[in-house]
């Protein structure tokens, strides 16, 4: 998170691409490069846009505000911009926050030619009479939208999908924790034996959301049963998840277990608080299970998109937490069968060294209670979620005793 913190993002350009090369030090990567006003549903790929520096001179010819100091200070997609105007001029393209005085806002002008600075309240209000020098050393060209992919293959090719974005500049929970935590969690899966495939990208927000789905969608409409938008996930505030459109989906199921049966604080958000890729995801002909996962939820939290969401915000402990927490949703996935009962009645458990030999009045063996409470809810319909809940048995218990019944052939597993 340190090295890529300095890294100027946006949703195109050298920042993607430098961000990209780095993670793929730590998981296999691959980059694909979409051109420049290639047709994406309703959209289309905008111009790539690059930038090498930008500042303001005071009327005294002091440097008030340097890009190369914080990528904050410049309007994303700021086109070239180099000549001396007044201070009202100025202040038609300043950007503050009066109400935090002392952070840079983060601002982005992305589908429509505009400049502009972002700078602290506080220094704003101290600017006197003058000329002022603007000046912005960017570029708008045909170019490429870029992203990356990581498709790891399992026994199943039904997937999960999971899904964060690399597209926002100098900010450390919303942006960084997101890919960072990824990353991790993809070193994780490869080391792990896969009951399904997952379909890992690292995208820019919004429109490379569309662009991926606008050459990916027949086969994720086919292929996922679960997944997770994940953002904001580096600080150590409770959990939250934004829910489908539905609210009804797999991925809806999974996370409201884990949160629940880890004891975790959390707060679910109703899809009409979506605000991240959940959007493009949940939307009415794409209809994919998809939640998205944080801590603090993007926009819930007074540092999100100024310059004090900073790499003080988040820790190392907010970090691996949240890293647990995805595995222990994707565990759950990975053993969370539909159970059959072979038997018609209760199955004969004493001949297979399930059951007390000796039955008398309070008899019955706890072990043997659960075995007779789990293939009671073995109908075909209830998944291990299900039985855990109506059995009051936390999921993690249940999978030895899932696999001895099977060994037993006393149930079978569906899908």
């Amino acid at each position: 998170m340190k090295e890529l913190f300095p890294i100027c993002r946006s949703i195109t350009g050298n920042g993607v691409r430098q961000t990209l090369k780095i993670l793929q030090r730590h998981a296999p990567i691959n980059i694909f490069e979409v051109a420049t006003e290639t047709k994406a549903f309703d959209w289309v790929v905008p111009k790539e846009w690059n930038i090498k520096d930008a500042y303001i001179l005071d009327p005294q010819g002091n440097k008030i505000v340097d890009f190369k100091k914080s990528n904050l200070h410049v309007v994303g997609y700021s086109i070239p911009i180099n000549k001396e105007i007044t201070l009202p001029e100025l202040n038609e393209h300043l950007y503050s926050l009066p109400n935090q005085p002392e952070a840079v806002p983060y601002v982005t002008s992305y589908f429509a030619e505009n400049w502009g600075f972002c700078i602290t309240h506080k220094q704003r209000a101290k600017l006197k009479d003058g000329v002022y020098k603007v000046f912005i050393d960017s570029e708008l060209k045909n170019g490429f939208l870029t992203f990356g992919e990581i498709i790891i293959p399992g026994l199943s090719k039904k997937e999960i999908f999971l899904s964060t974005y690399v597209c926002h500049p100098s900010m450390a929970n919303n942006e960084l924790s997101g890919p960072v935590v990824t990353t991790f969690l993809v070193k994780w899966i490869l080391t792990k034996k896969r009951r399904y495939t997952y379909r890992i990208i690292f995208i820019p927000e919004t429109i490379g959301a569309i662009t991926y789905l606008s050459r990916n969608i027949d086969v994720m409409k086919n292929a996922i049963v679960a997944g997770f938008n994940i953002s904001c996930v580096g600080d150590e505030k409770n959990y939250s998840y934004v829910s489908s459109r539905n609210g009804d989906t797999y991925a809806d199921k999974i996370a409201q277990y884990v949160f629940e049966s880890l004891g975790q604080n959390f707060t679910r958000y109703s899809y009409l608080d979506r605000g991240s890729d959940e959007r493009q995801y949940n939307s009415p002909g794409i209809d994919l299970p998809v939640v998205s996962i944080s801590r603090s939820k993007y926009g819930t939290y007074p540092e999100y998109h100024t310059s004090f969401d900073n790499l003080t915000l988040v820790t190392p402990k907010g970090l691996s937490d949240s890293h647990e927490l995805l595995k222990n949703i994707l565990e759950v996935i990975e053993c969370n069968y539909r159970y059959q009962n072979t038997c018609l009645c209760e199955p004969q458990l004493g001949k297979r060294g399930l059951y007390p030999t000796i039955s008398s009045k309070g008899s019955v063996a706890s072990k043997a209670k659960l075995i007779i409470d789990f293939l009671a809810y073995a109908d075909g319909s209830n998944d291990l979620l299900d039985i855990s809940n109506k059995i009051k048995v936390p999921v993690n218990e249940l999978y030895s005793l899932a696999e001895k019944l099977l060994e037993e052939k006393l149930i079978t597993a569906l899908e």
